[in-house]
């Protein structure tokens, strides 16, 4: 039926769309016309022909299929797949994108996701439970609407289906399926009085159809394959593990092994021992310098390949140990031709969200046009947004959470990959307090419906048994059955304390400055910067003293490690100060350290920096923890109830942070300190009231509570440093160009990440004011302004 064959129907359009569909469709050159009876889904991109309706609803519908059979939600998600792009059916819709497509203006077209979600609305009469899944189509381009919400537009449109009528009976005509009111099959698992599991398989399942949507999409406008095919996990076990015997053997040419080696092959060994037990829960509790990443990956590996799970996804907490571990991964994993086996992701940029930032007030015009530009996300950033189809991912803890929590398109269609998969959480410790209800409830549904085996590493572990979401039915199994002699055998520092009004950053700094190699970490950006000027003195650069911060792009990060590296291998004199971001998966070996007051766990892993081969007498390796009257102070950035908690168990007197039964007692009672309360305390809380919401299907306003970093105060630029080669300068100057230009792909984006350093969300403001700052696309801005060559870009004062 053609929007011309509806008058006399009770569906009439009013005439002047169809005149202009039919002058559209005569003007058409060199593309195929569309022909009576068709209905087109998207317009004939670069290859002059259309994205016929039926086409991209069947494959949108059959590939949602497949990424849900996993949970056996396939036939659910099947339906929504297919039904999803509805509303496209109605003349206004048709006739717009017709016109745009052969006159190339800009067409506005009614929302085409009301048709959709009424169809799934009525065929879940007969299971009330399944309602709530037409948010899968109400939000395929938008993101995931409260329940509250969305009820009441369903009602309307139960009262008064008007406005869907006419797309439907035209849908039809092609697609006679849609009319089918059976109600899909769900989950055989699924109860409906679980809220929190009725929220992930909503979650789960919008996630399946708008990836489907997009890679449908993306294979009209961009034809080749469409998902790759997941690599063999047996296949990539054994080559892990021959790389892996390659690289020991290299290493033993060299030199000869020590007992630390042996140690940490017979922890690997014992790893994988272990991978054969049965999916679920695992805890790699090693202290530093027991070969966490190696074992880790081992363990994944082969138990992704005994069990056959699909893929293996670490998460780590900060950038600089997912450029690292990412980069171990490579070269254990990567084929030497053809597609890679491992991505590395954790861009925190969004190009989907319309941004809010502040700009300049004294023109507000521009302020309008740039508002309005921003707040239409563009067509190509979302089907170039990373969706992890890949069989390793090494990503931020940040973009796993995101994904698992999140309610834009963009941030979930990557989750329904996490099915069948091995997650290795890395430095489990950091993850924040006042999200762990929430975090601990959908991983447990991951793991109990999803197929997901779930590996916490760390070596400082937390009693995460003792909250609500795990308390019971959820056993937790050790990888290393006995890690306590561990810890013993090394044990490589003696810790020191120092207090009292005369410790200041300059006196320890002065102190530190007195070795020939030693290692400082502070509580802040602010702090670092401080240090390091008081170090270099009068000199502009000194390539022994060393700085290293977020405020540094990715590959500055790395040059800097590597440097420091090398000079501490050839004995040369080397002072390094840095933020918290060394303190996990950075090989670095000091012989002395100093680490500002925080939490223990931060503390234990700042010695892991300290005489970290074993090389040097414990007596002579020490790490002093010490309280600067003038640096930015731990109360301010770390939990309170865990600086409480530690304040009366660790220090002079009392325990060291590598006690293991202290720092049980120390978790058992942070956690308690805090469980129950409200989230709106000073002293934090463990996120029930975000569970409550998440029962409440709120999806916006649980998403905006679980961020894990906050716009407000930490943004992603693009900064392009004069020290780079001119061919890595202008790699990164061309990703900048294809973002502004509005035809992305996922490799720009990558391209970027090595160029991303981190500043408060007001010195962004700032910038932008004072033109040091460019936008790119979406929230993510180039920095014009100065960058040290050492520090990178420089606290305001």
């Amino acid at each position: 039926m053609n929007c011309s064959d509806l008058a006399g129907s009770q569906y009439i359009s009013d005439g002047k769309s169809s005149m202009v569909a039919k002058k559209a469709v005569d003007a058409i050159s060199g593309w195929m016309p569309v022909p009576e009876g068709r209905l087109v889904a998207h317009s004939p991109g670069r290859r002059g022909i259309w994205h016929w309706y039926e086409d991209h609803a069947r494959g949108t519908g059959e590939l949602a299929r497949s990424f849900a059979e996993p949970w056996g939600g396939g036939e659910l998600a099947h339906r929504l797949g297919r039904d999803h792009d509805t509303g496209k059916g109605a003349c206004a819709w048709q006739d717009g994108l017709i016109e745009e497509a052969t006159t190339g203006r800009k067409v506005r077209r009614p929302a085409h996701h009301a048709a959709g979600a009424f169809l799934f609305a009525q065929a879940a009469r007969q299971h009330p439970v399944l309602t709530p899944f037409a948010g899968v189509i109400e939000g395929h381009h938008t993101g995931l609407s409260a329940w509250s919400e969305l009820s009441v537009r369903l009602k309307s449109l139960m009262r008064d289906p008007t406005e869907v009528d006419e797309a439907i009976s035209r849908v039809a005509e092609v697609m006679p399926e849609i009319l089918d009111k059976t109600c899909p099959a769900v989950p055989d698992w699924l109860d409906p009085r679980n809220k929190t599991s009725v929220e992930m398989l909503v979650r789960m399942t919008y996630s399946a159809v708008v990836d489907a949507d997009r890679l449908d999409t993306a294979a009209h406008f961009q034809p080749g394959p469409l998902p790759r095919p997941d690599v063999r996990m047996p296949e990539l076990w054994e080559r892990y593990e021959t790389r892996r015997q390659e690289a020991l053997a290299e290493r033993r040419r060299r030199k000869e092994p020590s007992w630390l080696d042996k140690l940490r092959e017979d922890v690997y060994q014992e790893a994988l021992e272990t991978a054969a037990d049965e999916p679920g829960v695992y805890r790699l509790h090693l202290p530093t310098g027991a070969g966490k990443t190696f074992t880790g990956g081992g363990f994944a590996l082969r138990h992704a390949a005994l069990h056959g799970l699909r893929r293996v996804i670490v998460a780590v907490p900060f950038i600089s140990i997912t450029e690292q571990n990412a980069a171990v991964y490579r070269r254990l994993l990567n084929p030497e031709h053809g597609p890679r086996t491992v991505l590395e992701h954790h861009s925190a940029v969004n190009f989907e969200t319309p941004d809010r930032r502040a700009s300049r007030p004294s023109d507000a015009s521009v302020d309008a046009h740039r508002d309005q530009k921003r707040a239409r996300p563009n067509r190509w950033a979302k089907l170039a947004a990373e969706n992890w189809d890949a069989p390793f991912i090494v990503t931020t803890t940040v973009r796993l959470i995101e994904s698992l929590f999140g309610n834009s398109p963009s941030a979930t269609r990557r989750l329904h990959r996490l099915a069948n998969s091995v997650i290795v959480l890395d430095e489990i410790q950091a993850l924040p307090d006042t999200l762990l209800t929430p975090i601990l409830s959908g991983l447990r549904e991951l793991v109990e419906h999803y197929g997901v085996t779930l590996v916490l590493s760390s070596a400082t572990q937390p009693e995460l048994a003792t909250l609500n979401p795990w308390q019971t039915g959820l056993p937790q199994r050790d990888i290393v059955a006995n890690p306590a002699p561990l810890f013993q055998q090394l044990r490589r520092v003696r810790y020191d304390w120092r207090t009292g009004s005369d410790v200041t950053l300059r006196s320890i700094a002065t102190e530190a400055a007195a070795h020939d190699q030693a290692l400082m970490v502070v509580n802040g950006t602010r702090d670092a910067s401080h240090v390091h000027k008081i170090w270099l003195g009068d000199h502009a650069e000194d390539p022994s003293t060393l700085h290293l911060s977020t405020r540094m792009t990715g590959c500055h990060r790395r040059e800097t490690i590597q440097a420091a590296k090398q000079r501490l291998d050839a004995g040369l004199n080397t002072l390094l100060v840095s933020t918290s971001l060394i303190e996990a998966g950075v090989d670095l070996d000091f012989p002395r350290g100093y680490r500002a007051r925080s939490l223990p766990e931060s503390e234990q892993q700042a010695a892991g920096r300290i005489n970290r081969e074993g090389h040097r007498p414990t007596e002579d390796s020490i790490m002093t923890v010490f309280e600067p009257t003038d640096g930015l102070q731990p109360q301010v950035i770390y939990n309170r109830c865990g600086i409480a908690a530690a304040s009366r168990r660790f220090g002079k007197g009392l325990a060291d942070p590598d006690d293991l039964d202290t720092l049980r007692s120390y978790y058992q009672h942070r956690y308690r300190l805090q469980a129950g309360r409200s989230s709106t305390d000073p002293n934090g809380a463990t996120g029930e009231t975000i569970e409550a919401l998440r029962e409440k299907l709120d999806y916006p306003e649980t998403a905006r509570r679980m961020r894990m970093i906050d716009n407000e105060h930490s943004v992603a630029v693009v900064a392009i440093r004069a020290q780079l080669t001119q061919n890595d300068r202008q790699a990164a100057q061309d990703a900048i160009e294809q973002l502004r230009s509005g035809v992305p792909t996922p490799d720009a984006y990558r391209t970027l990440q090595d160029h991303m350093a981190s500043i408060p969300q007001r010195e962004l403001e700032t910038a932008i004011n004072t033109g040091h700052a460019a936008e790119i696309a979406g929230d993510l801005y180039e920095w014009t302004g100065p960058y040290h060559p050492q520090r990178g870009i420089e606290p305001a004062v």
